[in-house]
């Protein structure tokens, strides 16, 4: 018998037209199942909005979107194609809670904040003398209240690492692609203005997943 969870992935990745697309969509959510989610899901708000940084194909924020039709999903990429993609599905779908725009989130003029945003494997594919400015930015589109959720790679163990960056290379040559250690993009986000909690996340597959909590102070 088919859970809400799996119905749910069913319908949203059959919106998507491109069988590329619907591939590379039951791939993401293999490597990020229904615990990740889970784990990501429970600290954003059921209402309000929510920023998606590097949504592409807007697989999660429609997820997060089905979750609860008050909770306002607003993902932001800078490929048009993808950007079309993602608003052509909610549209399908008739997701008048997901919003998809085609520009950089931290130029965004929007009249409101953010009560929440997450990063779901952007960092270690952003330049490396970028992230600090990212991280800066993010913090002044979310509210003084809300919360920042991001999931990347740790740089170790170095057999896992090794993993998932031959994994990034093949999905995309041409990306870069660094690796933070835990420590140290933990002590840049703090370095911003926010509080941090860090942990690993263990997974059946070698992957070194870290998820970090972070809240303005």
């Amino acid at each position: 018998m088919a859970t809400d969870y799996s119905r749910r992935l069913s319908r949203i990745i059959g919106s998507y037209e491109s069988p590329i697309v619907r591939a590379y969509s039951w791939g993401r959510f293999k490597i990020l199942h229904q615990r990740f989610m889970d784990e990501v899901g429970q600290y954003l708000p059921k209402t309000g909005n929510v920023l998606d940084i590097g949504c592409g194909f807007g697989l999660f924020g429609l997820y997060f979107a089905s979750m609860h039709p008050d909770r306002q999903v607003h993902g932001f990429d800078l490929n048009e194609k993808r950007i079309a993609t993602a608003n052509e599905s909610a549209r399908k779908l008739g997701m008048n809670n997901a919003t998809f725009h085609a520009e950089d989130a931290t130029k965004w003029k929007g009249a409101h904040e953010f009560d929440a945003a997450y990063m779901l494997d952007i960092i270690h594919h952003i330049p490396r003398e970028a992230v600090d400015g990212l991280i800066g930015q993010l913090r002044s589109l979310v509210s003084p209240t809300g919360v920042v959720v991001i999931k990347d790679v740790n740089s170790k163990p170095w057999f896992k690492t090794a993993f998932t960056w031959a994994l990034d290379k093949a999905m995309d040559p041409k990306t870069p692609v660094h690796y933070w250690p835990m420590d140290v993009l933990k002590k840049k986000l703090e370095d911003a203005g926010f509080a941090v909690h860090a942990h690993q996340m263990v997974d059946m597959l070698p992957y070194p997943h870290v998820i970090y909590i972070c809240r303005p102070i």
